[in-house]
């Protein structure tokens, strides 16, 4: 039976249509093998052919292209793409999640899909997790794109517009995650449309999918300026949060780890700061200040979920155990942690430009992703995503042996039984790998070893510069390595004949990672391709994991047993459900965050169009009509007063809105606005506006005009949009006090948000008026170069990019790209 038919004899009526398409391209062999060089590049040009001008589609050709591709692998790297790297290839084509383990191929399986859709001509973006990988695979497989005449390039953060826009000018193009959603929002701040980097988001092969479209969707891209709130005000709360009880002031849910206060902590709070109510709308700030405090206290563990570096604060990737490198908490949490650990309080900021990935992702026409873990989120990526996980088949069969965890009643005999087996393992010479979840279990495991003298190296976020050194040894005989769960991804420990005859690596975990498929990486670092392997989880019931979800029944039996392990179905079945419990909270946790930012995605969508019609049009004039009229009619509302149960204008409070503000005074007869209809009042004051513009108006060139418009409708577009976010954020957070009323906080967010946007809208209109209004125009005298120079009235500000830390300047606002860790 081939490797095709026991991939799909389980399931052949869901996969027919794949299955169908990946035997047709093996059908090729042959034929591929007998054309020259020179024939099977003409090929590319066959295809572009066939798309543009006869009418198929990418789908219509896919066996034959991806045939081609494979035939250039073979004889551009020497590599020759196996039936299951080929089915891999066709579920990347149908928008879906290829799902392969460690070692066989994700890189060039990706090839063939990437190659069949840039031959669409609107690029194909290939989405790494760092630079060097995005470096790494556009020039290795690079080589086989450009043998059949394809253009690649590598999208790096260090490039400027122009390299930028080169990079995405490629028929395909490889770049991070985090520089590409950037890219996006900056794009969307451009001022000019020659700023602009990106040309569309057509098609997406997203490497670690679950990485990034999973644990990543809880990091919304932040591009922001500074907010001007004091560090005082934080060392304020961090020392009054220190003096609180637990369960007396505050209580500690260990389940949701979080922190509320009692209502003794509520009245310490009010008498500590001097007030009546703390839940009063004026007291918000403090409200989150405290809270943040509490969070960081309590909740937050050095060398756990951040560390102490250089007067800094640093995250920790709880997945991959890496430092998040240019990435912070948001809404105060950093500089909650900075206070607690007495390091230099960096300035709170504001946000000028955010999207999650997971709205960004979606952004794409097709999108599809590979990694080696992805089964355990399934629902998540279907829900969110609309994609379907494929297993595929490992090319040879896994020999890896998978004990049973030994569970343990304490640490220390957890962290005993397990530098016994190292003892053990090392003695024959087999390569040990061991797996911890944080910094803190590394560094215990290596005192531990270094007690027992077993040589060993330690690979965490302390002494990440080494990894490639680290593991270019951790497979070699007698080589012991201690590792956070950073060595589970990205990287290849590879084993000779020598070690295979051992048992190749084992794979010793201390404990049992939230995530099952953290779990399920670790295990894969051993017998990668066929390999003989070794693993098995060392488990203890005071492991957070089991303390947050673990059962009474598992307490109680191991009080009976003392010291001893315990080996059983049942505990296998309580962590099992523990971690499901926990990733059922997760998944909570980042539809949470999708489902409040879809009430920003949409209004986001309606002013990134309304950008685009102003960036890309040569003159909105035909609109600039529209602004007068709804700034008319948000005037004459407020001038709105009820005689005879009837609403008709107030001519005195109309006059004194729109003189001197709008118009000079005197501009406006009362008598033509004496108790009129406000529908009426609407029109004619409109009217009497917009004249007065056009007259100013005719006095510039049309260039000229065009370019006032423009530029004044943008900035008021840009500055109020970029004060609506921050308002949502505001709105967002007090939302949830409301909750203990019973209150849906989600739709109170959705109405209170529409209402909030509609009132951005008309601030919109007003000022655009009032500048367009009092504008004077400067013309420079330079025949060269005689683009006008618009001077608006009010206060437009300059947004100057930066990537350091904001500082404080008058009416210039610095820009910061982050990865904001969502609290």
């Amino acid at each position: 039976m081939s490797v095709l038919d026991k991939l799909f004899r389980i399931d052949q009526r869901a996969f027919k249509k794949i299955k169908k398409k990946a035997v047709k391209v093996l059908d090729y062999e042959e034929e591929m093998k007998k054309l020259s060089d020179e024939e099977l590049k003409a090929k590319t040009q066959y295809f572009k052919d066939q798309i543009q001008n006869n009418g198929k589609t990418v789908d219509d050709i896919l066996p034959e292209a991806f045939a081609v591709c494979r035939e250039a692998a073979k004889r551009v790297i020497g590599q020759f793409p196996y039936p299951v790297q080929v089915f891999g290839a066709t579920v990347l084509n149908e928008g879906d999640v290829a799902e392969m383990k460690t070692g066989e191929g994700k890189t060039l399986t990706a090839t063939m899909a990437v190659y069949l859709n840039a031959l669409e001509g609107k690029g194909v973006h290939v989405v790494t997790v760092n630079e060097y990988l995005a470096s790494r695979d556009a020039e290795w497989m690079g080589q086989i794109y450009r043998f059949l005449g394809l253009t690649v390039g590598v999208n790096l953060r260090e490039k400027d517009t122009a390299g930028k826009q080169e990079a995405y000018k490629c028929d395909i193009t490889y770049t991070t995650n985090s520089e590409l959603g950037f890219d996006y929002l900056r794009d969307n701040m451009a001022t000019r449309p020659q700023d602009r980097v990106l040309r569309g988001l057509h098609f997406a092969i997203v490497d670690e999918a679950d990485s990034i479209l999973i644990d990543e969707s809880r990091t919304p891209l932040i591009i922001s300026g500074g907010s001007g709130i004091t560090a005082n005000s934080y060392v304020t709360a961090d020392r009054f949060v220190k003096s609180l009880r637990k369960d007396k002031d505050f209580t500690y849910d260990i389940k949701k780890k979080s922190c509320t206060l009692t209502d003794k902590g509520v009245d310490k709070v009010e008498a500590a700061f001097g007030i009546e109510n703390l839940y009063d709308p004026q007291y918000s700030d403090l409200v989150h200040r405290i809270h943040q405090a509490l969070k960081a206290n309590f909740t937050m563990q050095k060398d756990v979920e951040y560390m102490v570096s250089n007067d800094e604060i640093l995250l920790i990737d709880s997945f991959t155990g890496r430092v998040l490198q240019g990435r912070e908490y948001s809404d105060g949490l950093q500089q909650a942690i900075q206070a607690k650990e007495h390091v230099t309080i960096k300035p709170e900021t504001i946000t000028l430009a955010t999207i999650t990935y997971q709205n960004f992702f979606r952004l794409y026409d097709k999108l599809s992703g590979m990694t080696g873990t992805a089964k355990t989120e399934e629902e998540e990526f279907r829900k969110i995503y609309n994609m379907r996980v494929i297993q595929i088949p490992t090319n040879r069969p896994v020999q890896r042996i998978d004990d049973v965890d030994l569970v343990f009643g304490n640490s220390n005999a957890r962290f005993k039984a397990l530098v016994e087996e190292v003892k053990k393992r090392h003695a024959t010479g087999q390569p040990i790998l061991i797996g911890t979840a944080s910094v803190e279990k590394s560094e215990i495991v290596d005192k531990l070893l270094t007690e027992a003298g077993l040589p060993h190296d330690v690979l965490n976020a302390k002494n990440h510069a080494r990894e490639a050194a680290i593991i270019a040894e951790a497979g070699k005989k007698g080589a012991i390595t201690i590792a956070t769960n950073m060595a589970g991804r990205g990287t290849d420990i590879k084993i000779d004949d020598e070690v295979k005859k051992l048992g190749g690596l084992a794979v010793l975990g201390t404990e049992r990672h939230e995530s099952r498929r953290i779990d399920n990486q670790l295990r894969g670092r051993s017998g990668r391709q066929g390999d003989p392997g070794y693993s098995r989880f060392f488990v203890s019931l005071d492991d957070e994991l089991m303390q947050r979800f673990g059962s009474d029944n598992l307490q109680r039996l191991f009080g009976k047993m003392g010291d001893e392990p315990l080996e059983s179905s049942m505990v296998t079945k309580a962590i099992t459900t523990a971690q499901k419990k926990v990733e059922g909270q997760n998944f909570d946790t980042r539809k949470n965050l999708l489902d409040y930012d879809d009430v920003l995605r949409q209004q986001r969508e309606i002013m990134y169009k309304q950008r685009d019609t102003i960036l890309f049009s040569d003159s909105i004039f035909d609109s600039i009509q529209k602004y007068f009229e709804r700034a008319a009619e948000g005037l004459v509302s407020e001038s709105i007063v009820e005689i005879d149960q009837e609403k008709v204008v107030d001519e005195t409070k109309l006059i004194k809105l729109v003189e001197p503000k709008y118009l000079a005074p005197g501009t406006i007869n009362p008598t033509d606005f004496h108790q009129i209809p406000a529908d009426e009042a609407t029109d004619f004051l409109a009217t009497i506006m917009y004249k007065i513009y056009l007259k100013k108006r005719k006095g510039w060139s049309d260039d000229v005009a065009n370019y006032v418009e423009k530029t004044v409708t943008l900035q008021q577009v840009d500055k109020n949009w970029t004060k609506h976010i921050d308002t949502m954020s505001k709105l967002r957070e007090s939302i949830y006090l409301r909750s203990y009323a019973n209150s849906n906080p989600l739709q109170a967010y959705t109405n209170e948000g529409y209402d909030l946007f509609n009132k951005m809208a008309l601030t919109i209109s007003d000022e655009v008026v009032n500048n367009l209004l009092h504008v004077q125009v400067r013309v420079t005298p330079q025949p060269q170069q005689p683009a006008p120079e618009a001077q608006p009235a009010a206060d437009a500000e300059e947004v100057k990019e930066v990537r350091e830390t904001p500082t404080e300047e008058p009416k210039q606002e610095e820009v910061k790209e982050e990865n904001k860790e969502q609290n």
